[in-house]
């Protein structure tokens, strides 16, 4: 296995399957892998960055990933994204989806899915780097104190 190669790349290799092109893709599967990916990369910042029992990183971890905070993000993010990424996000927004979250509002809740849509694409289309950078950029404008953004100031 070549090391450097990226997750995806590593799963086509060993699963082969049809190339498919990228805008065919509904925005509604792009948020499903999307939050996947988002949450993996919640993950690992919080692993690598609190200390404590699981319990707490899952705590931490639950404060990033859900809809007010995705929407929250998104919001922050949309400017710096270039003309492709607002589209993928708009659709993934205005995708009609059958559920709805029981702890977001209608807004929050289309917003997260734009943004998971966003993920998505970005994960599909080996732009891993960009999705972690658009993350970091959210994170680094959040209204909360230096020393929780890095995870440090939690005791438990």
């Amino acid at each position: 296995m070549n090391t450097s190669d990226c997750l995806l790349e590593q799963i086509h290799r060993v699963f082969p399957a049809d190339k498919c092109d990228i805008r065919t893709i509904s925005p509604l599967k792009l948020a499903y892998v999307g939050d996947a990916v988002f949450e993996i990369i919640v993950r690992t910042l919080v692993l690598d960055t609190t200390g404590g029992p699981v319990k707490k990183l899952h705590r931490k971890t639950s404060s990033l990933v859900n809809a007010a905070t995705q929407s929250y993000i998104i919001t922050t993010i949309l400017p710096e994204l270039t003309e492709q990424e607002g589209a993928v996000f708009r659709r993934g927004r205005n995708a009609k989806t059958s559920t709805m979250s029981r702890h977001a509002d209608i807004q929050d809740y289309r917003n997260a899915t734009g943004l998971e849509a966003l993920y998505g694409y970005l994960y599909l289309t080996n732009q891993t780097e960009r999705a972690v950078n658009l993350l970091k950029y959210a994170i680094e404008r959040m209204e909360i104190p230096d020393a929780q953004k890095r995870g440090t100031n939690e005791q438990s």
